[in-house]
Parts: C-alpha cells; sequence; structure tokens
C-alpha cells in the first residue's frame, strides 16, 4: 500500500460466487456497503452490472448525514472481477476505476480491491478510507455468514 494506490485483501469462508453475487444483488449489497453504521435503502440502489451500467447507492449515516454514491461498471467478469468507477459527487468525474478481483482456494474467497489515484488523498484522508473499506468489509463477511 502507498498513499497513491490503497490495496486491501480479505479472505472469506465463501464461495467465489457468492462473494462475487454480493456485490451486485441489491438486497446484499444493501446489507453491507457502508459498514454497521450505515443504512443503504434497496429502493434508493441501482445496480446494473454490465460494462457500461451505472449503480447508484444513498448511504444515510448517523447523525442525519447523506451520501449518495455513484458511477459505472467498466469490467465484469464473474465471477473473477469486477471494476468500476466510483464517486461520492454526482456529476464530478469519479476517478480512476476501483477493481475488485475474487479468488478460490480451498473453499475460501480471496478478495482483492485495488483504488489508485489516493495519491491527492491527505495522511488522513486516506487512513480514513482504508478504516471505512474495512468496516465495509466486515458487514460484508457478516453478510456472507448469513446466507450460509
Amino acid at each position: 500500500m502507498t498513499n497513491d494506490t490503497l490495496i486491501i485483501t480479505r479472505r472469506f469462508a465463501a464461495p467465489t460466487e457468492d462473494v462475487f453475487d454480493a456485490w451486485i444483488t441489491p438486497t446484499r449489497f444493501a446489507q453491507w456497503f457502508g459498514g454497521a453504521d450505515a443504512h443503504v435503502p434497496v429502493e434508493e440502489l441501482s445496480l446494473d452490472p454490465r460494462v457500461g451500467g451505472r449503480w447508484s447507492a444513498t448511504m444515510h449515516l448517523p447523525e442525519g448525514m447523506i451520501l449518495t454514491w455513484g458511477g459505472e461498471y467498466v469490467e465484469v467478469t464473474r465471477p473473477r472481477r469486477l471494476a468500476f468507477t466510483m464517486s461520492d459527487e454526482p456529476g464530478q468525474p469519479a476517478g480512476d476505476p476501483i477493481t475488485v478481483d475474487f479468488v478460490e482456494t480451498d473453499g475460501m474467497t480471496e478478495m482483492t480491491l485495488r483504488q489508485a489515484g489516493t495519491g491527492g488523498f491527505t495522511e488522513a484522508e486516506f487512513e480514513m478510507t482504508l478504516a471505512g473499506y474495512r468496516e465495509y468489509f466486515n458487514a460484508l463477511e457478516r453478510e456472507l455468514i448469513t446466507v450460509h
């Protein structure tokens, strides 16, 4: 990990197809995106997981803060890779795509997220982003346990 590229790798006790589907199925995505403290209503979520398809999600945070996320899928290779843009500033350029790779080994899935172009982040912003992803993936792990 450097300040211009964020890389997070997590292992989940679930088949690759399940982990991949948690990223592209609205009811499942809404369960984990944002972590334990956020609420993403399914009716305020749109996922069109195909190259050129758009996605958007409204995240309700504690104390009434609301974030609107969105972007476009640039690669969808089920169940091995997703690449998409992401911005919380609708109408603004979304930046470099985020890639998520899924590799199954011994019934477990290793998921690696890469977000390039974070060089403009301050040290604090970089650490906040990293902590946010870790919380999201803790919630993803809980969602995967619930499904099994």
